[in-house]
């Protein structure tokens, strides 16, 4: 017999110490509303100018030779602005990857332990049998591409209306070697792409529709508002569209019951904004 009631509980207990965490990136980052100051500065005119030695001192990055690696990139000038402006910890790239992989991928087993201790189906998280295919796997690539080419479009509008999102969480993450790009495309990415989806969607969305007969679709909204919440390090405008885009990932999981399909559709939106942003247009 399905644990339910329990199994709830440590959903939940997962989600609000996400949000706190999210809360507390936010407040470092300048989440709250600084981190599009941080973007401005960072992009625009603010940053030009300035000697590499100025714009950051060592300690910022824990160790003097990440520093030095940064700076002599292409771009590598604006990425130490964003991390000096941002407010960045004393961690380095790679430091701060493990750091992410880690915290998500504990709450990823959580949540996979608690559902084998609950015996709770894994058709009700999208798992089951039929719902990971070929099939699913291609309509989760154009899902992602799609999203990810109206998440450009919507970008360059706010970007033109004077809006905009942090971007100084992303740039702190950003590789400074090929090594690195694996590390994040190969293995920080997938985890937390597989944990957030099997939290905001396979256990908040599918799992609580199931074993309380709650509509699934008021569970899209519920889970969508504390996915935006949950990237509250993006900015506000960030929180908005991180939310609508959770509607739209909860609405394809629910029509095709396949947490395959959402788990391939949000890797290739983190992936391709990197690789777009910090790769090929920083000139990696």
């Amino acid at each position: 017999m399905t644990a339910w009631t329990a199994f709830a509980s440590v959903a939940g207990v997962v989600t609000v110490l996400l949000l706190l965490a999210s809360h507390t990136t936010s407040q470092q980052f300048g989440g709250s509303g600084d981190g599009d100051r941080v973007g401005t500065l960072v992009h625009g005119e603010a940053s030009v100018g300035r000697e590499p030695r100025e714009a950051v001192a060592p300690r910022e990055f824990g160790v003097d030779v990440e520093a030095e690696r940064v700076l002599s990139l292409p771009g590598g000038r604006e990425r130490v602005a964003a991390r000096e402006l941002a407010g960045a910890p004393a961690l380095s790239q790679p430091m701060l990857l493990l750091n992410v992989a880690l915290s998500q991928g504990v709450f990823g087993c959580v949540l996979v332990v608690a559902v084998v201790l609950a015996d709770v189906p894994w058709t009700a998280v999208g798992l089951g049998f039929g719902q990971v295919t070929g099939w699913l796997f291609l309509v989760g690539v154009a899902l992602g591409v799609a999203l990810y080419a109206v998440n450009e479009v919507g970008g360059s509008l706010a970007d033109a209306a004077g809006l905009g999102r942090s971007e100084a969480l992303r740039e702190l993450m950003a590789p400074t070697s090929r090594r690195g790009w694996v590390v994040l495309l190969g293995g920080v990415l997938p985890i937390v792409a597989v944990f957030e989806e099997l939290l905001f969607r396979g256990v908040l969305v599918g799992a609580l529709s199931v074993g309380f007969g709650v509509s699934p679709w008021l569970l899209v909204v519920a889970s969508s508002v504390l996915f935006g919440l949950g990237h509250g390090a993006q900015g506000r405008l960030g929180v908005l569209v991180t939310g609508a885009l959770g509607v739209v990932l909860a609405t394809a999981f629910v029509l095709s019951g396949s947490l395959l399909v959402v788990v391939v559709a949000h890797y290739l939106v983190n992936a391709l904004e990197f690789v777009v942003h910090e790769g090929v247009l920083a000139g990696e």
